[in-house]
């Protein structure tokens, strides 16, 4: 049997920047080991298998070693193959049902709107290994149901972390999300996973579930422009619609490939 699958690079107009993902359509469920073993083989922070279901698709994303419940870029990349492919015509709408529930995606010129639930951080202790870790002097520590959320002083000592990954990985969460305030952006950011095999994500999109609640109380506003300051960069438009997140970005296809299993 002959997979198609694609590489996408989300958050970014530009090949080999924003976050790259492999979406992997598919007219029958897979079953989790094949999907598991795809998604290693890619080799990316994500592999989204999409198959029809309802009025949309089912939508699962599996990292190199695991699955996750939530996933911004992959969703991203998702919808734009289904336009591009002209699977949905071009003003419609793609309805994804995920372990996070029904998530949505809008085309807005040459941005994808996804309409994402927002998960806020609350205030909390934390373990001395996450400071060891990173070696910094938090101004706030949070945590939501995934992620560690820390803001620190300034973007440049953000963009300089380099973090303890062995430390982190020891972490009892998906990942450490590290904000600031930015010259240039609403805020930046950078988000740590080594517990679920990616060291550093290039662009997260779930990751501004919890920022953008976290940016709105801080900055009083609903609306931000982000940018994650990894290696390769990605920008994001942020809404904060009450308990719902609307991000948008845009994507650029890179690789059509057929998996051959």
């Amino acid at each position: 049997m002959a997979l198609p699958i694609y590489v996408i690079d989300a958050f970014t107009d530009k090949a080999f920047k924003g976050n790259p993902a492999a979406v992997c359509l598919t007219p029958d469920p897979l079953d989790d080991v094949q999907m598991q073993n795809i998604a290693a083989e890619m080799n990316l922070s994500e592999t989204a298998f999409l198959f029809p279901h309802q009025d949309g698709y089912s939508l699962r994303w599996f990292t190199p070693n695991t699955e996750v419940e939530l996933c911004g870029h992959a969703t991203l990349a998702s919808a734009h193959i289904l336009w591009e492919m002209k699977v949905l015509p071009i003003d419609g709408q793609a309805n994804f049902y995920t372990k996070s529930g029904r998530l949505t995606a809008k085309k807005d010129g040459a941005w994808i709107q996804l309409n994402f639930p927002a998960e806020p951080a609350a205030e909390c202790g934390y373990p001395a290994e996450l400071i060891d870790a990173l070696q910094i002097n938090p101004i706030y520590v949070g945590r939501n149901r995934f992620d560690y959320l820390i803001e620190i002083e300034s973007e440049d000592m953000l963009k300089n972390l380099n973090p303890n990954f062995s430390l982190l990985e020891k972490i009892q969460t998906r990942g450490v999300l590290v904000t600031s305030k930015s010259d240039e952006f609403d805020f930046i950011s950078r988000c740590f996973f080594p517990a679920v095999g990616v060291n550093e994500d290039p662009v997260t999109g779930s990751a501004h579930c919890c920022l953008a609640p976290y940016w709105s109380k801080k900055l009083q506003k609903n609306e931000f422009y982000a940018y994650q300051a990894s290696k390769r960069g990605g920008i994001l438009k942020i809404q904060l619609n009450e308990d719902r997140v609307l991000m948008a970005g845009q994507a650029v296809t890179v690789i059509k490939c057929e998996c051959l299993i």
